[in-house]
């Protein structure tokens, strides 16, 4: 390569007019999953989780009751950011993740874009009693973040019927 073509092209990539290259590398689905796990339930950031989505993107959590902290439906990154943190602030269940009982299961589907988690958080409580939390999410993904999350959940029952363990 001579002089002149390397100035020629050096001048072609800082030019205004310059073609963005997108240089992303597309995450598995277990890449996108557990980066959202370690985000929301491992470091409780908002921040974090916001990113992960588009920024039109929604959280639906469909089975959440009223005067839950965390709302049911959250349409936007500033929502997302603003829900995540309020829930994660003052979290209803207050167990200690066990992470060696708790176990998940990614399902692919035939839409390159949506996967589903089958979750079974284990808790463990301060008198010494298990409690398991299972979930569903499915993940509906638009170039690489997460453009829609279904979140099926429902408290643990030792808290839903009061607010505290029972």
């Amino acid at each position: 390569m001579s002089v002149r073509s390397i100035r020629r092209s050096l001048a072609w990539t800082s030019s205004p007019r310059r073609r963005e290259l997108n240089w992303r590398v597309a995450l598995t689905h277990q890449e996108i999953f557990e980066r959202y796990v370690y985000a929301g339930a491992f470091t409780r950031n908002p921040d974090a989780i916001a990113a992960m989505f588009t920024e039109d993107g929604v959280y639906d959590a469909p089975l959440v009751p009223d005067g839950h902290p965390l709302h049911r439906r959250l349409v936007g990154r500033d929502a997302i950011r603003a829900g995540t943190g309020v829930y994660h602030q003052q979290p209803t269940y207050q167990g200690t993740m066990n992470v060696a009982r708790t176990v998940y299961v990614l399902h692919d589907t035939a839409d390159p874009d949506v996967f589903i988690a089958e979750i079974d958080v284990a808790f463990d409580e301060a008198d010494g009693r298990r409690t398991t939390l299972s979930l569903l999410q499915i993940f509906r993904l638009r170039d690489g973040q997460i453009a829609m999350l279904r979140d099926y959940f429902a408290e643990p029952p030792s808290i839903a019927s009061d607010g505290h363990p029972s």
